[in-house]
Formats: C-alpha cells, sequence, structure tokens
C-alpha cells in the first residue's frame, strides 16, 4: 500500500520538492498538510510513527526548507517523548534537540513527529511482544526491517520523502533493503557524533536517512557538513551524479562468517555484478578472513548493550523497570551474563577486524555484497515473542553482512535491486568503502540509479 497522490507532495523526492517550495509552485502549509494526510491514509495498516507533533517544528532554512519529515524515537527532539521503542519505563518529554537532531534540523526539514523502533533498537524487524508490528508497504504481511522500521515504511509509502535513520548494525541499511530504499550508513564520526553510543568501548551508531533517491541522499550528506564537518575525514561536498570514473570492486555472495544467502539474494546481486561490468567497472570475487569468533563476538557485545541498558535505565525513566524489556533484550541480557568474563578478548578480536577488513580493500575500491542473506521476513518470525534460542538462531542467519562495517566504521549503503520477489518483495544490494569514501559510495549509486531507475512502489 502506498499514500502517492495528486496532491502537494506529488512524487517528487526531498530535492524535487524542497525546489517546488522555492520557486513558489507549491506551499510550505499546504506540503505539511498533505503530508499529514498522507501518513493518517497509511498509518491504520503500517503502524508505523510512535507519536505526532502537535505543532510540526520547521528547520532553519537550508536545502530541504519544507520539506517534511519524522525524527526515530531514540533521538531526543524537543517536546516529544523518547521511547527507545521500550514499554520498560514511562518516556518524558525531552528538554532539547539532541546534536543530530539540531543537525537534521538545519537542513530545513519540518518534523511531523517520531518513528517507531524495536525496543532499544536491538532487532532487525520492529516488532513487539503486544503492541502492532510496523508492516512492509510493499507487503504488509512481511516486516519493514529494523531498527529504523517505521522510518523506512513511512518514506517508502510516500508519506513523507525522507526521514530520520541511525545504525548500530545494519538499521539503516536493513529497513533500506526491505522496503526498496537507499540507505547509507555514514563513516564513524561523519555526521555529530551520539552522546550515549562515544561513552562506549566500541562506538558502533552512527545516524543518517533513508530515502528513496540517491540525490536525497547525496543533498543530506553535503547539507549536514554545512552544520558541522569533522577535520579528521575528507569532505563529502555535494555529489550530483555519477563520475564516469571506472571502479575496481570485489563481490562475495556468501557471509564471511559462514552464512549462505538465498538464491533470489545471490541472483540480485549477481546481477548487479553484471550490470556494473556493463558500464565499464572491474568486479571480481573477494574473501574477508575476519575472526571466526565474529558473529559470537558481536553477538557478546550486544548482550553487553542490553545488559547495560538494564542497569542504567533509571536514567530514562524513574520506572524503569528491567523485567518488563522485551524477548529479545532479556535473552541478550543472559547471554551476556553467562559470557561476561570473555569481555577483554571479544573487544580486542573486534577491533582487529579492521585490519582483515582493510586486507581485502587491497586493490579495491568497493565492495559488493547482499545486505541480508535473504528476503524481507514474515511478521512475526522474528518477533521477541519467539523463544530466545530460536530467534537469535534466525537473527544470525539474517543479518549476516551489515554488522563488519559498524565495528569497523566504514561507510555503507543499501540501494535497491532491479529484482525482487516472487511475491513482489525488494531485494537490497550492499557496497562498503574505506572509511571517508562516501563520494565513491555516491558514486556507483548515482551510476546504478542512472543506468536503471529503481523500481517505484505506484508502479506496481
Amino acid at each position: 500500500m502506498h499514500a502517492f497522490r495528486d496532491d502537494a507532495l506529488g512524487e517528487h523526492d526531498a530535492v524535487g520538492l524542497a525546489e517546488a517550495i522555492r520557486r513558489g509552485e507549491v506551499g510550505a502549509a499546504e506540503a505539511a498538510r498533505d503530508a499529514a494526510e498522507r501518513v493518517r491514509a497509511v498509518e491504520e495498516r503500517l503502524h508505523a510513527v510512535q507519536v505526532h507533533a502537535d505543532a510540526p517544528v520547521p528547520g532553519t532554512g537550508g536545502v530541504f526548507a519544507g520539506v517534511l519529515t519524522f525524527v526515530k524515537d531514540n533521538t531526543d527532539h524537543q517536546g516529544l517523548p523518547t521511547g527507545h521503542g521500550s514499554a520498560a519505563f514511562t518516556p518524558r518529554l525531552a528538554r532539547r534537540h539532541a546534536p543530530f537532531a539540531r543537525q537534521f534540523l538545519s537542513s530545513g526539514v519540518t518534523v511531523l513527529g517520531k518513528t517507531r523502533l524495536p525496543e532499544f533498537g536491538f532487532s532487525p524487524t520492529t516488532e513487539y511482544e503486544t503492541a502492532e508490528p510496523v508492516r512492509n508497504p510493499w507487503h504488509t504481511g512481511h516486516s519493514a526491517g529494523g531498527s529504523s522500521g517505521g522510518s523506512a515504511a513511512l518514506v517508502a509509502a510516500g508519506a513523507v520523502p525522507i526521514a530520520h535513520a541511525n545504525d548500530g548494525g545494519g538499521s539503516i541499511r536493513i529497513p533500506a533493503a526491505c522496503c526498496g530504499l537507499v540507505g547509507l550508513k555514514p563513516t564513524r564520526g561523519r555526521v555529530v557524533p551520539n552522546a550515549q553510543s562515544r561513552q562506549l568501548p566500541l562506538d558502533l551508531v552512527v545516524d543518517g536517512v533513508v530515502t528513496r533517491s540517491v540525490r536525497d541522499t547525496a543533498a543530506f550528506l553535503a547539507a549536514a557538513e554545512t552544520h558541522w564537518r569533522n577535520p579528521k575525514l575528507p569532505p563529502v561536498g555535494l555529489v550530483e551524479g555519477p563520475s564516469g570514473r571506472p571502479l575496481r570492486i570485489g563481490f562475495l555472495l556468501d557471509s564471511p562468517n559462514g552464512v549462505a544467502s538465498d538464491p533470489a539474494t545471490r541472483e540480485a546481486v549477481t546481477e548487479t555484478a553484471a550490470r556494473l561490468e556493463r558500464l565499464g567497472h572491474t568486479v571480481e570475487p573477494v574473501e574477508i578472513a575476519v575472526d571466526p569468533r565474529f558473529t559470537e563476538d558481536f553477538l557478546t557485545y550486544w548482550g553487553m548493550l542490553s545488559f547495560l541498558l538494564g542497569a542504567t535505565g533509571r536514567t530514562l525513566g524513574a520506572d524503569f523497570d528491567r523485567h518488563r524489556m522485551d524477548g529479545l533484550s532479556r535473552g541478550l541480557r543472559a547471554t551476556y551474563l553467562e559470557n561476561w568474563r570473555r569481555t577483554p578478548g571479544v573487544l580486542r578480536r573486534l577491533k582487529r577486524t579492521k585490519e582483515a577488513y582493510a586486507a581485502a580493500f587491497r586493490g579495491l575500491d568497493l565492495l559488493l555484497t547482499p545486505v541480508l542473506a535473504h528476503p524481507a521476513p514474515p511478521i512475526g518470525r522474528l518477533a521477541p515473542t519467539v523463544p530466545y534460542p530460536e530467534l537469535i538462531e534466525r537473527i544470525l542467519a539474517y543479518v549476516a553482512f551489515t554488522p563488519v562495517d559498524n565495528v569497523v566504521g566504514t561507510p555503507s549503503i543499501s540501494l535497491p535491486s532491479t529484482r525482487a520477489t516472487d511475491d513482489g518483495l525488494p531485494l537490497g544490494v550492499m557496497f562498503s568503502a574505506r572509511p571517508g569514501a562516501e563520494r565513491t559510495l555516491l558514486d556507483v549509486a548515482f551510476t546504478l540509479e542512472a543506468d536503471r531507475p529503481f523500481r517505484r512502489i505506484q508502479d506496481v
């Protein structure tokens, strides 16, 4: 289901809508009214919105002036509650914007509210023990992905053209792949750092957006740099199209930890590799020699995050009760308590992953892989009501590619494939690059989009 119609938003992406508003072809108030109507039209089925803003907050000018959006509900937005997708506490109103919220608002966006996420962003699907799940607009019986599932569902359905997302293990790229969107996880430190994750021994989380066009993602990165730029990274600037520069691209079909991709996913990656070769790029198979304990180590670190949240939850709300955390969070916490003595070795090995990853990039500009080992699963398959041993086995067989970039801090982008499943679900492909090489990711993204425009839900 989708919300595209003949109104002020039309079929504009964020850049197109902002240009129409600047030219006076569309009024900002009219666009806000029509976006609110679109959200209402899809929300009854998608369940993507956590809270609506009583008075939508416009940004302060910028490239996206007048463009409507949502902020994910794990990021403070002044005057709105921050619930982190959890039933373990009562959310309270944020007194001020989080640093990234300020950076996002500086692009000119108007915030209509906050989007839903699974508890503390731990799950690759936006589902709950008792509440309605966020549903995929391409097929409402399937997951919209996670943890930025609410944002992805609204953008894919055409309710808004761009929305905030963040990524600590794939949470931008997973829902982008599930919903047929562009989802770029920037280099660690590219945007304003997340205050909470900076205090951890390994900072996994970086903020960004999900969009329907490459130019929207490129415009967001350029706008973010005008607010704040990390002097330790090369500037991205505004990338406006493919450079035509031939790239050397490595690809692999199965994950470094041995998880095999399903046939439809393999076909999507293989077809993308063939297109790139036809377009003048060099594509060759590669291997990544990550430590065989990587998956177990990442799971232990993941469990440590759940343990720490359970121990410090009263900073979120005075009534926080870790026993009300969902089945996935409780299972992760229990996993960590069984393995906490391994923490020093886990951290050492995870930090060394960058050496193996750097070796894989020798002589290459990019790495092409699946985003996920199989398409978006049916609602319920990864729900936190599934017994934890079975649930975590299913998650690890699904999220087999994205976490490496979070551990290493490298940029990575999910792009819609030209292929779809038999029942119409999108399939994503992923490109990863060296730290600071977002321009190269946008280059290949523009190249593929120009060669064959992405599938549109309104055409199905």
